[in-house]
């Protein structure tokens, strides 16, 4: 027998949803269906591949009615934001867009003796675990480029969002993807573990926390399976003496405390320039007094509950450790802040390398900022972190934060904007925050396999 898994909404605390899981051996009773489905799926033409998943991707939007409010009971996002569709979309089409040239072959050379060349070979089957906190668009990241790409899919997804993997499914066995090549499971850990031991998987796409992607490591060794992790951050601003203060403050505000501060690329500490400082934190506080905590099912709510309770209460313990050595909160608890899942979403300054908050993941709506004096304290800071994902620069000089750029240890360098994934650029990132990347040609690369072709046309 199977495991129950429960969606625990952070709305109320009640279960909201429940599935059971797979024992073992069913669990390979469905991949093995799901790897017997991979050569004929592979054999379509690349236009019909494309087509049927872009008919899965518009029967998610003919759904998005009913998933707003659905992601609001699973993982709080209020529902004024409108789901996450328009990400969804983008991402899904710009891969169908770029996929003709991306999987095209290598043509190295042609004459009268020789042909080569470097075909682009689907891995087979591919495995993605994808997260809650951006359900739809994070499993979209790489479900559509490996289908395309002739891989079949297997999609596991996080049980704070339990009902997304279903849907996925639905959508798209619907617009007449088999149900053999895109299957949605639920799994326990030890059978994920056992399933990626004995290499049911060619591909194994994690993102999550660093240990779970370690754990998938690890159950990974010594198999030769690829597996690509998008884990932590700890994602830097830069507010340089040149910079739109207005602008930077209303971006990355919005990059700290958006979705509750629970984004993969959020904004989770801010280094200003001694000369715009004072009036950053200024502007910063009369955003973030403007919000209002509520029940995400609220219109009027701007921002909800985290996704659980124990993500909040990281997020208290990382706040309340930074005052008790000298930082200083600014927000005043909100009147729904029930120390639960529902958090007062708060801006630290006095702050210091030394405090956890500046160090560790949040994950939550928080932020430090502190003072610099130069572009080489400032380097100095954002590179003093076990995490690479995103680094956003603000300012008016192109050259300088190229210049800036070069020298931070991160995955994606950001001018004058944050907290986005531009599907033409390879989402990606360094240190603990993991290795491969999705999207973008690259992305395509990651999930095949290259082929290289050396025919003689001549013995004689």
């Amino acid at each position: 027998m199977g495991k129950t898994l429960n969606c625990i909404s952070p709305i109320d605390g009640s279960v909201y949803a429940s599935r059971e899981t797979l024992d073992l051996d069913a669990a390979r009773s469905e991949v093995a269906a799901v790897r017997s489905a991979q050569k004929a799926w592979a054999a379509r033409p690349l236009q019909e591949r494309i087509d049927l998943v872009m008919a899965g991707v518009a029967a998610i939007g003919e759904m998005n009615d009913e998933i707003v409010p659905e992601l609001a009971h699973m993982m709080g996002r209020p529902v004024r934001f409108g789901g996450e569709f328009g990400g969804f979309n983008e991402r899904a089409s710009h891969m169908a867009q770029i996929a003709a040239e991306s999987l095209a072959d290598i043509e190295v050379g042609e004459d009268a003796t020789f042909k080569r060349y470097i075909k682009r070979i689907p891995h087979g089957v591919v495995f993605v675990v994808a997260p809650w906190n951006y359900p739809y668009m994070t499993a979209i990241n790489t479900v559509a480029p490996a289908l395309i790409a002739g891989n079949t899919v297997v999609l596991k997804h996080a049980t704070q969002t339990l009902l997304v993997g279903e849907r996925m499914a639905k959508a798209f066995h619907a617009a007449g993807v088999p149900e053999d090549v895109f299957k949605n499971v639920f799994l326990d850990h030890d059978t994920t573990s056992a399933l990626i031991a004995e290499k049911a998987f060619d591909f194994v796409n994690f993102t999550g926390s660093v240990g779970g992607g370690q754990a998938m490591e690890r159950a990974a060794a010594g198999t030769f399976t690829g597996v690509g992790t998008e884990l932590g951050g700890k994602d830097p601003g830069y507010v340089m003496e040149d910079a739109d203060v207005d602008a930077a403050v209303d971006t990355l505000i919005d990059g700290a405390m958006f979705n509750s501060g629970q984004c993969c690329c959020g904004i989770e500490r801010i280094y200003v320039h001694e000369s715009l400082y004072d009036a950053f934190v200024e502007k910063a506080l009369a955003v973030v007094n403007g919000y209002k905590l509520g029940n995400p099912l609220d219109a009027e709510t701007t921002i909800g509950p985290m996704a659980n309770v124990r993500f909040a209460q990281e997020v208290r313990d990382q706040i309340a450790e930074a005052i008790e050595q000298g930082a200083v909160a600014h927000i005043a608890t909100m009147d729904a802040d029930d120390g639960g899942a529902y958090l007062t979403p708060q801006i630290l300054t006095n702050v210091t390398h030394e405090m956890r908050v500046m160090r560790d993941e949040s994950f939550g709506p928080v932020v430090g900022i502190m003072k610099v004096s130069s572009d080489e304290e400032a380097i100095k800071l954002m590179n003093d972190s076990d995490f690479g994902l995103t680094a956003s620069i603000w300012t008016k000089d192109l050259e300088r934060a190229q210049a800036v750029g070069d020298q931070i240890e991160t995955g994606t360098v950001f001018m004058n904007r944050a907290d986005y994934l531009d599907p033409g650029l390879c989402w990606t990132g360094c240190k603990n925050t993991g290795r491969g990347g999705g999207l973008s040609v690259i992305g395509y690369h990651n999930l095949t396999r290259p082929k290289s072709y050396h025919l003689k046309k001549v013995t004689a």
